[in-house]
């Protein structure tokens, strides 16, 4: 296997062929038993073996080579974990917020304010009303925010500043018992 690696490494490309055959069913199993997940060690497989052909102009075959991959994988893995736990969670269902309103009780503390707040979210053009519920209610950094909706991070500044500006115009007209437009 090291002996196909090095020759891979040459630029032979039937030893890397070779090389992949040989490592890959080992792999697998190895990135299924450390992830604990069927699905996802597949996509492991595939990423730690491109790792590894890229890296292949690099190793020196100081260790053997199914040390060098299994070593490729652990960072592949590592790397996938780190960036899901970046990530926020995605709900389970496409119309979340039937779902938050399913969940939620009259009596929970801070109830009628996410009522009050919805209502008034509703009022404004939906693009400010998306970028605040992005970064404001969400926590979503505005970079990705602005990624999400397709336009540049300044465009979803301005929104976020104009919606509040609207929430606080429509709430103080509501405090001195005017009917909000």
């Amino acid at each position: 296997m090291t002996a196909w690696a090095l020759a891979a490494r040459g630029g032979d490309p039937r030893a890397a062929e070779l090389f992949v055959r040989a490592v890959r069913g080992d792999l697998h199993r190895y990135l299924i038993r450390l992830s604990g997940d069927p699905q996802g060690a597949e996509d492991l497989t595939q990423d730690t073996l491109l790792r590894a052909l890229r890296s292949l102009p690099s190793f020196e075959g100081r260790s053997s080579a199914r040390t060098w991959l299994l070593s490729i994988a652990r960072r592949a893995l590592i790397d996938r974990i780190r960036y899901e736990r970046s990530r926020p969670r995605l709900a389970e269902t496409a119309d979340w917020m039937s779902a938050v309103e399913s969940k939620q009780h009259g009596n929970i503390p801070g109830f009628e304010e996410g009522v009050a707040l919805n209502e008034l979210l509703a009022r404004l053009p939906s693009d400010r009303a998306t970028a605040f519920r992005l970064t404001q209610i969400l926590g979503m950094p505005y970079a990705e925010a602005a990624a999400a909706s397709g336009c540049p991070i300044g465009t979803v500044r301005s929104r976020v500043a104009r919606a509040r500006q609207a929430l606080i115009s429509q709430l103080a007209t509501a405090e001195h018992g005017e009917t909000p437009h």
